[in-house]
């Protein structure tokens, strides 16, 4: 590399620092040096400088990387003699000339302004009628709306603005006459009572700025559902799935709305229905402060109506949203405001009011001092979304983020930081959307913060947000930053939803430090970056929730957090949910980790959050190993098409398209390429996917997988599953022999060794089966059962033991722990199996390390995330199979003839997506069963030489293309039903949110794509121990009238089996990993100085299906339902 040294030293330092340079590199000035070095060369010359700084040291060191472009690599000593690009001043000056913070590139804020102030003096309108009045005032349970209050206030606007344009019904609005006045009440189109109001939906008479100030007064507390009926022709509740909706459905949906896509209307007594139409008192837009606020406002959108830049700002997604979110920040705090002092425009005469106190019930703020107070702050919230990302706290200059790597393992991090640095005055421009595929072990984590911290301003500091899918990952890349880069709680936040959960991981990281068995934690107090506190008194930082999660959420510089934190940002149908996420999504940048772990129906929800990141002004980073192009290639198109949104409202250049700056990397290869379309995308992606394919093919094999034949055929239904137990014990015994350790002490052979099974249900069945078979002679198993089904105490404390016993980074570590030690010196035998008998949940989530494996298999993508546990710590390859796979899987011989590669998996009974054989001898080429990683994952086949019903890798690729690609529909339909006039569907898939723009006005994707869908009833239930504390018993939790209240109901006996201790030991077969829920109970209730029917309600709850034969439990086998 050709660098080049710039000394600003002075006095003595001046003469060392020439001294130390002259050494290494060629003088080109009396203060300049240049040489062509070594990577080890220039470290060497950094370390010299440092160990001999002083006060008047200040050098910097350019990297030349070619004709037009250096790059600042360092700089050692007083850093305020260079800027943040290493210059040096030509004079200088403490007075702030530019004043660039001043200006913005916010091209529509006026617009959303004047937006947001105007809907914010109708929004509530329909809270004048007789029946919201008498809802204030109504004691005991209130009854479901027949209309909701915005619904009421699009019928009053719809009745001002007539058949008007909007020229016309603005100039009304500056200058109203009487007629204008009475014109809200007389015109008003009542739902319910008024034949004219169901073929006069307000969406499709409207003229265009009526239809998008109209759009925000109905949609301020929640977007419209599509309303649906079931079969016997009845009303589903708001929000239930629709039956076979088509994307051809989706078009003019906004036309489509009517009362019901905001409330089921399901009452005919037109004595109920009046009230909702009768205004007593009148409208407050008689009032002279109403009047006059709505002219000022009603002017200044009428020279943006008349003027040459006007247009349909209803089908701009950036416009629509971010007014609607100052209209609801604005509300939601005006509406929280009880203090006098703290409002404007009381009038206490009026006889209308808004909303009571919650605390005393009466009567709060008046109808017209809520409508002004919230216009106001609307405006306020408007102006302030410009510096609002400049005033939140950010991590600057933190050096274990620009820190070298020591280990030659990770130097690939620098070259991907490098290059990230290279590309970030355009990331700045065109937004950014890096690729991480590097493999497991590699640090993945901390390049993605390196990156993304290279991508930042450096004289501004980092802000990101790193979203994973599982609670515990998350826990576990918290944990990761915390310690490896020493950050404090006002730089790093961690959000993982469930309390009691963090407290439990918490709790065994403090019983392994106790014991000594946590890692040594090494002190860097010189990696501590600055973290700039930001500036709390921001408008609009004031006027959210006083809630201390939402602000972290918001604040924190570094967020680590489950998806479901930002997913509300568009997956939310109440407009609350909506804010915290998308402020988050607006003032940092996002890194989505393993996007690819999430199930294939929950893709659109990820594709909607990647494009709103696009849309809000994000940078974006996926990171897993296996990343399938047509998921990469959807997610980056849907980035596209956001930030052109964003780029049209915001780009220096409003009229020019991005080119978005796209980025691959991994330990093999980092490359880039600005891309403006999805075809150039596909391109870069294709030959990147191609190279690591090739140097992955060269890599030695860690995982070999032999296929095990299932003698399941022809048998009978109640042996099948005894049957499978016994091949895979035979199979784990076959592992052990070629798979194992011996214990240094005892010279006895230990193997740690995975069987994983599709389903938990079957699982336990197995396991039963497994301890009735026992173990052969001098051999003996202890087997953990682990799945999701146990109650919070009991599997954090299996989790917390299989996580110190699968870390296998130290070799023989295993042995010296007291459990395993214990048992290897207590039992005789030989040979000893420690098995865990897992579901899915094994796959990912956990760092564990075994040292073989059987497995059921369901997709392809499970066996390489599953193989990626066998030997995750030791390199090295293996020459002998390590990972013995069933053939086919239990479903297809319990199931005959239905797909037998799904719940989990990607078979589906749709034809196209429908297996003609379930053996994997038939479904996996040679390559691909032999050797499992992340190849056939990450290059697929030609599009048309895809065999989706031939072939379990065709099969995945061709569904997440179908999920994640643009689809012309291509339905088989016979000809029978094409004569009677039967269409093609159009499918709707992730790409409809960003193909059809106004859908996104409306919750009818979530609602049909829900996020972690899951049909199937659920109950909560908990152990709670007698009054004794001796004994516990099963408990539904249910919901109490009283809000955030819980009751406890006690299951009976007939639905809450015990399974017999003696069905859970065999011959030289025992538990492992067992916890007795009550000694456990009671030594965290103590510890934590609760109650011990407290502590079980906090952390003995689980989640279970319904049943209503109940369900069977032990505490070595946890729950699973009865057959």
């Amino acid at each position: 590399m050709n660098v080049l040294l710039i000394s600003q030293c002075s006095k003595n330092a001046l003469t060392e620092t020439r001294r130390i340079l002259d050494q290494f590199a060629e003088r080109r000035g009396d203060r300049t040096w240049q040489t062509p070095i070594t990577q080890a060369g220039l470290e060497t010359l950094y370390r010299l400088l440092r160990k001999t700084a002083r006060k008047n040291t200040a050098v910097a060191c350019h990297w030349i990387r070619g004709k037009d472009h250096s790059e600042l690599l360092w700089i050692v000593g007083d850093a305020r003699q260079f800027n943040e690009r290493g210059a040096t001043p030509t004079n200088m000056t403490r007075r702030n000339v530019l004043r660039t913070e001043s200006e913005n590139d916010w091209h529509s804020l006026t617009l959303i302004h004047l937006l947001a102030s105007l809907a914010a003096l109708l929004h509530d309108l329909g809270k004048a009628c007789l029946a919201f009045q008498q809802r204030l005032t109504a004691k005991g349970p209130i009854a479901r709306n027949l209309y909701r209050h915005e619904w009421v206030s699009l019928r009053l606007f719809q009745a001002f603005v007539g058949n008007s344009t909007d020229a016309e019904w603005l100039e009304r609005l500056i200058a109203p006459s009487a007629e204008d006045d009475t014109s809200w009440i007389d015109r008003v189109l009542r739902d319910g009572i008024d034949s004219k109001a169901r073929d006069s939906k307000p969406f499709t008479v409207l003229p265009p700025l009526a239809r998008t100030v109209a759009w925000l007064v109905l949609t301020h507390h929640r977007l419209p559902l599509m309303p649906t009926k079931d079969a016997n022709g009845q009303w589903k509740w708001l929000g239930a799935r629709v039956t076979d909706l088509s994307a051809t459905q989706l078009d003019n949906l906004l036309e489509k709305v009517d009362a019901n896509w905001n409330e089921l209307f399901d009452s005919k007594d037109r004595t109920a229905i009046e009230p909702y139409w009768t205004f007593p008192h009148g409208l407050p837009v008689t009032t002279d402060a109403w009047r006059k606020r709505s002219a000022r406002v009603a002017r200044r959108l009428l020279a943006i109506v008349q003027s040459a830049d006007a247009r349909d700002w209803l089908h701009d997604p950036y416009v629509m949203h971010l007014g609607r979110l100052g209209l609801m920040l604005a509300d939601h705090h005006y509406s929280s405001l009880t203090d006098p002092t703290a409002r404007s425009d009381l009038n206490p005469a009026y006889p209308l009011f808004a909303n009571t106190d919650r605390k005393t019930g009466t009567f709060n703020q008046t109808l017209d001092e809520h409508l002004l107070g919230v216009a106001r702050h609307a405006g306020m919230v408007a102006h302030a979304l410009p510096s609002f990302e400049h005033h939140l706290p950010r991590l600057v200059r933190h050096k274990g983020l620009r820190k070298r790597s020591a280990d030659a393992r990770f130097r690939w991090q620098d070259r991907a930081a490098d290059l990230a640095g290279a590309m970030r005055e355009s990331a700045t421009r065109h937004g950014a959307f890096i690729v991480n595929m590097a493999s497991t072990g590699c640090g993945k984590t901390l390049a993605n913060a390196r990156i993304m911290n290279a991508l930042a301003d450096p004289s501004r500091g980092l802000r990101c947000a790193f979203a994973l899918g599982l609670r515990t990952l998350t826990l576990q890349t918290g944990r990761a930053f915390r310690d490896e880069l020493q950050l404090s709680d006002n730089a790093l936040a961690i959000r993982v939803g469930g309390a009691a959960n963090r407290e439990l991981f918490e709790h065994y990281e403090q019983l392994a430090e106790q014991s000594g068995s946590a890692s040594t934690q090494a002190l860097l107090p010189e990696d501590a970056g600055v973290v700039f506190e930001g500036n709390t008194t921001h408008p609009l930082l004031q006027r959210l929730s006083h809630d201390p999660r939402i602000h972290a959420l918001i604040a924190a510089p570094l967020l680590v957090c489950t998806i479901d934190h930002l997913t509300p940002a568009t997956e939310s149908q109440r407009g609350g949910g909506q804010i915290a996420p998308m402020l988050r999504l607006m003032s940092g940048d996002l890194v989505l980790d393993e996007p690819d772990d999430f199930d294939i129906d929950d893709l659109p929800a990820l594709s909607r959050l990647v494009h709103w990141a696009g849309l809000l002004g994000s940078r974006v980073l996926l990171s897993s190993a296996t990343l399938p192009p047509a998921l990469v290639q959807g997610l980056f198109e849907a980035y596209l098409d956001g930030r052109r949104w964003f780029q049209r409202n915001r780009g220096e250049r409003p009229g020019a398209a991005p080119e978005v700056c796209c980025m691959w990397v991994d330990e093999f290869d980092q490359t880039r390429h600005d891309c403006g379309e999805g075809d150039a995308f596909a391109t870069q992606q294709l030959a990147f996917a191609q190279r690591r394919h090739a140097r992955l093919a060269k890599e030695a094999a860690r995982r070999r997988a032999e296929l095990l034949p299932l003698p399941l055929a022809g048998k009978a239904h109640d042996v099948l599953r005894p049957t499978m137990a016994a091949s895979m014990r035979e199979a784990a015994l076959s592992l052990h022999a070629a798979h194992h350790a011996i214990d240094p002490q005892s010279d006895k052979r230990v193997s740690f060794g995975l069987i994983r099974m599709a389903n938990i249900d079957p699982m336990v069945d197995v396991a039963l089966a497994l301890y009735a078979l026992g173990a052969p002679d001098d051999t003996r198993i202890h087997l953990c059962t682990y799945h999701s089904q146990y109650p919070l105490l009991i599997r954090s404390a299996i989790e917390h033991r299989l996580d110190a016993a699968l870390n296998r980074r130290k070799a023989d570590a295993v042995f010296a722990l007291p459990e395993i030690r214990s048992r290897l010196d207590t039992n005789p035998e030989t040979d000893h199996l420690f098995i865990v008998l897992g579901s899915p949940v094994t796959e990912v989530g956990r760092d564990h390390d075994y040292d073989w494996a059987v497995v059921e298999p369901s997709s392809m993508r499970s066996l390489i995330q599953l193989a990626g546990r066998i030997r995750r710590h030791r390199p090295g390859a293996v020459d002998t199979p390590n990972m013995m796979v069933l053939d086919s899987n239990l479903r297809h011989f319990e199931h005959p003839g239905e797909p037998a590669y799904c719940k989990p998996g990607f078979e589906t009974p749709e034809p196209r997506f429908k297996l003609k054989s379930h053996s994997l001898t038939d479904l996996l080429e040679a390559e691909q069963r032999e050797v499992i990683d992340a190849r056939p994952r990450i290059l697929p086949k030609p599009d048309e030489a895809l065999q989706p019903t031939a072939r379990l890798v065709d099969l995945e690729h061709a569904r997440i293309q179908f999920q994640m690609r643009p689809q012309s529909s291509n339905e088989v339909i016979s000809e029978h039903r094409l004569k009677k006039g039967v269409k093609p569907k159009s499918a709707i898939n992730a790409t409809t949110h960003w193909l059809r723009p106004a859908v996104s006005l409306t919750a009818v994707l979530p609602q049909q794509q829900p996020f972690r869908y899951d049909p199937k009833p659920k109950v909560d239930v908990v152990l709670l121990p007698d009054e004794e504390g001796e004994d516990y018993a099963l408990h539904r939790v249910a919901p109490a009238e009283e809000r955030y209240r819980k009751l406890y109901v006690r299951i009976e006996d007939g639905r809450n089996h015990r399974i017999d201790d003696a069905q859970v030991t065999g011959t030289r077969m025992t538990p492992w990993g067992v916890t007795d829920y009550m000694t456990e109970l009671a030594a965290l209730a103590e510890e934590r100085d609760m109650a011990l029917e407290a502590c079980a309600k906090r952390y003995g709850t689980v989640t279970l299906p319904e049943n209503p034969q109940g369900w069977r439990f032990h505490p070595a086998l946890g729950f699973t339902r009865k057959r």
